[in-house]
């Protein structure tokens, strides 16, 4: 079993810590590394940990280190959401993630703690979460304090909106059930929740949810007279001892604390002597309030008595000091060894851990979200680090690029250009040309004699001129490409400020296209909410003949396979099957056939309607036989008029994020840009230059 197991409550104080604790001892009996993740943990006072992290390290043993074990602070995450960079939020609590993961066979993410205000921001904060790291989820709830329906109805609820969102909850406890009310609770729930998820009950177990001594001193205050050695001792209830001694005997029950004035002698005595006796329960402490301290002859004979309850001395008067305790909320901290071993019992005892444990091997999704593809992405590119060359440096949406590319370790990036205009370029918009970016002024560069002769050599046969071979490589465009095909460079991004005209005729002059391969097409992959599908072509053929088309189809297949995508390719038309007529629709079915033959043991369907591709009840409406139908991934389109204008609807109109055109066919990755793009759109198409150099080499 190799994944993480994300869980999370949908509340305040659910108890979640008991599940967590179970699931994390219940995973170190099946597998020998365990990981631990925190994405988002509150604020502490500077030297105090996260108790859920420090608990977990100390207790199980695990090998991280503190720091490893979270992502954010709640305070880092608001000052993301104020800025508009959640997006970048998720991309970095990804791949925390995914470091931790590559170290462990198992990794147990345990979500935030709904401290602060914003319960509403903090659940969709998990959701987000959950749906990226693309993880078994479990959720827990509490039925504390509400009946029976209320309770059920609130985790419907919570599995329904995980499920709208594209997150599948695997399990669901309710935690801190009355005991009378499992049964009833379990059948309710039985009656909502879908069959395939699996639900656990635990009971209030009243030895949890009642705070130490020292949680009590921590949220209080005050000084520990005596007995700071049984801090660890817990409060069931609390008893203010006001009355006559003979009447509040009777009141105290097993352990309780004993609030009282601090000179009340006679109900400190009589609950030490209470504590001793056989015949009366124990107490587990005695808290002192108005900041009077006994007189020191009542002190001295404390101090005599074996084993005695810690006495805490508070400036609150009873009524207040009474209050704060009731507001106590107790926490499994990494000492209290006898609470978290009790957790962990409980959850043994109450819960089918073998059948849980097959929930979470049997886990699988298709879920692809744009920040896990990103990722994947730039995982690849950084395994094998490639130099693209950015013919456009002064651009500043390519200096801004190009920065935050060498600064994450990315690709090494040359610009073309004259140097004096991009540095000045680069200190107006406030960026520094660091280490991993060198500029080629082609006019005064070193090769630029080289090159003219080679593109001479390699174009005499078609009438060019010595002196139109030197024009032509004082062209970025050309003196970059020039670049690529020597092997100086390993790719070339362009287009920012030119027509894909300018950045493409290069690389078909000296380039070429690879072997097998007659035409040069496009892609986008279009990353929708929940998956990522391949568009083509969408920016270079503007009527494919049906030969073009198949092989259109095949390339996009093959590139959809390279990045990560099982390709189930679908040719677009008007109609789907045979329902249709015309020239249009026999060229795409023409044009299927011979995708067909080109690469038999591809997944393919065509002529078939957007609707019947995408949709699966449409799909197997109108193609009930076809593998494809309702499931494609890879998209076809009949010419570059329909899938220009579909690519870009579908981008304005979902927000997916649409990474490209990825140019394929060519010997060499050169990749256009549109003149419109944005910073990341050039950080990504970087990004996949640089992965197709790397499969280039892999050939």
């Amino acid at each position: 079993m190799k994944t993480g197991i994300y869980i999370t409550s949908i509340e305040r104080r659910t108890g979640r810590s008991v599940v967590a604790l179970g699931v994390l001892k219940l995973l170190l009996s099946k597998v020998s590394k365990v990981g631990y993740f925190r994405p988002i943990i509150n604020d502490y006072p500077q030297g105090e940990k996260d108790y859920h992290i420090d608990r977990m390290l100390s207790y199980f043993n695990l090998e991280m280190e503190y720091k490893e074990a979270y992502g954010f602070t709640m305070s880092q995450v608001v000052k993301y959401k104020n800025r508009g960079q959640e997006a970048r939020l998720i991309d970095q609590i990804i791949a925390k993630y995914k470091e931790i993961e590559s170290r462990f066979d198992v990794v147990l993410v345990e979500g935030s703690d709904f401290a602060g205000k914003g319960v509403a921001f903090e659940f969709d904060l998990n959701v987000e979460v959950a749906k990226n790291l693309s993880i078994p989820t479990i959720l827990v709830s509490s039925a504390q304090g509400k009946d029976i329906k209320d309770a059920v109805s609130n985790l419907d609820l919570a599995v329904k909106t995980y499920a709208e969102r594209d997150v599948r909850v695997q399990a669901v406890f309710m935690n801190r059930v009355e005991g009378n009310d499992c049964v009833v609770m379990k059948e309710e729930m039985e009656k909502v929740i879908p069959p395939e998820t699996a639900i656990g009950i635990i009971p209030e177990i009243q030895k949890l949810s009642s705070p130490t001594i020292r949680e009590i001193h921590e949220i209080i205050g005050g000084e520990i007279l005596l007995g700071e050695s049984f801090l660890y001792k817990q409060a069931d209830k609390f008893e203010v001892g006001a009355m006559q001694l003979r009447n509040f005997l009777d009141r105290v029950e097993e352990n309780s604390l004993i609030i009282t004035p601090g000179d009340r002698s006679d109900i400190i005595l009589g609950a030490l002597q209470a504590n001793a006796s056989v015949n009366y329960p124990n107490i587990s402490g005695i808290l002192l309030t108005g900041g009077i301290a006994p007189e020191k002859q009542i002190l001295k004979l404390i101090e005599g008595l074996p084993n005695v309850v810690p006495i805490i001395l508070v400036e609150d008067v009873t009524f207040v000091a009474a209050n704060k305790i009731g507001n106590v909320k107790p926490k499994i901290r990494s000492g209290d060894t006898r609470k978290i071993e009790l957790s962990i019992s409980a959850f043994e005892e109450y819960v089918d851990t073998e059948f849980l444990i097959e929930k979470f091997k049997n886990f699988s999704t298709n879920v692809m979200t744009p920040r896990m593809f990103q990722y994947n992405l730039m995982t690849k590119a950084k395994s094998s680090k490639k130099h693209i060359v950015l013919p456009e440096g002064t651009d500043e949406r390519i200096l801004l690029a190009a920065v935050q590319l060498v600064e994450q370790n990315v690709v090494d990036i040359t610009l073309l250009g004259k140097e004096d205009e991009i540095l000045a370029k680069a200190a107006k918009i406030g960026v520094k040309i660091e280490e991993g970016i060198k500029i080629i002024d082609p006019v005064k560069s070193e090769l630029y004699e080289d090159y003219w002769k080679t593109y001479y050599e390699l174009r005499k046969h078609k009438n060019i001129l010595e002196d139109m071979a030197q024009d032509a490589l004082l062209d970025v465009s050309f003196f970059g490409t020039m670049m690529v095909y020597k092997g100086h460079a390993d790719g070339m991004v362009s287009g920012a400020a030119h027509t894909t005209a300018h950045t493409i005729i290069p690389a078909l002059q000296f380039i070429k296209t690879r072997p097998g391969v007659n035409t040069v097409s496009s892609i986008f992959f279009m990353c929708l909410d929940d998956h990522v599908s391949v568009f083509g072509d969408c920016a270079v053929n503007v009527s494919p003949d049906a030969d073009q088309l198949a092989e259109i189809a095949v390339s996009s297949a093959e590139s959809a396979k390279a990045f990560g995508i099982d390709p189930k390719v679908a040719l677009l038309s008007y109609s789907s099957g045979t329902s249709g007529r015309g020239k249009e629709v026999e060229k795409v079915k023409e044009a299927t056939q011979k995708a067909m033959a080109l690469c038999p043991d591809l997944k393919i369907e065509g002529p078939i309607q957007y609707d019947a591709a995408v949709d699966p009840i449409v799909g197997k409406s109108k193609m009930p036989d076809s593998k494809v139908a309702g499931q494609a991934n890879v998209l076809i389109f009949p010419d570059l008029n329909t899938g220009n204008n579909t690519y870009k609807a579908v981008q304005r109109e979902t927000g997916a994020l649409a990474i490209g055109p990825m140019l394929q066919g060519l010997k060499k990755p050169v990749n256009d840009l549109s003149r419109g793009c944005t910073v990341d759109d050039i950080f990504n198409t970087v990004v996949i230059t640089a992965i197709q150099a790397q499969m280039q080499i892999e050939e």
